[in-house]
């Protein structure tokens, strides 16, 4: 039994659910939403809680039940509060700028990283820090992880692109002599 599939998702204030279909589709002021479900699970709301019900008894009905409860919770809670992630910068001569809707890095390569931002996505640069925010959970993580990808921190220095909580275990370098 899913423990993830039978809690009901409750939508915050300011945010219409509505059923098209198979297609869930949550809207909030201009921003709309939609989840298609293929027909896979059974879905009922009640007022400003919208539940999951298993179609079968199969495996795969299971998992899908768990998976769109949680892809349709996490569309609630970027609706209401939105995503973040956040990036530092370190190394000597790492920067970054935001120019338009392009992520202009310069990372130790011969050459400047252009990075397309994507559409509905926001990035600011403060000092080393780089913050990505959108109403999209996989957006964000994916464009961060894009990022990262350019100059992944190594373990000697600690040089690169890594996540603001991550934890770089460092090692040490050659011992000198005997």
């Amino acid at each position: 039994m899913s423990r993830i599939g039978k809690r009901p998702v409750t939508v915050a204030s300011g945010i219409e659910v509505s059923l098209d279909g198979t297609t869930l589709v949550a809207k909030k002021g201009n921003l709309e939403k939609r989840l298609e479900t293929h027909g896979r699970v059974g879905i009922s709301i009640d007022g400003s809680e919208v539940t999951f019900e298993r179609k079968g008894d199969e495996k795969q009905d299971a998992a899908f039940w768990g998976t769109y409860r949680a892809l349709f919770n996490n569309i609630i809670i970027g609706l209401d509060q939105g995503y973040t992630k956040s990036l530092e910068i370190n190394g000597v001569g790492y920067r970054a700028a935001v120019q338009g809707k392009v992520l202009n890095l310069q990372l130790g390569h011969s050459h400047d990283i252009n990075f397309d931002i994507p559409e509905g996505l926001d990035v600011k640069v403060e000092k080393n820090i780089i913050t990505i925010s959108g109403t999209d959970k996989q957006a964000v993580g994916q464009a961060a992880a894009e990022i990262r990808d350019f100059r992944p921190p190594e373990p000697y220095k600690g040089k690169g692109v890594k996540y603001t909580d991550e934890v770089i275990i460092r090692k040490a370098g050659k011992a000198a002599g005997k």
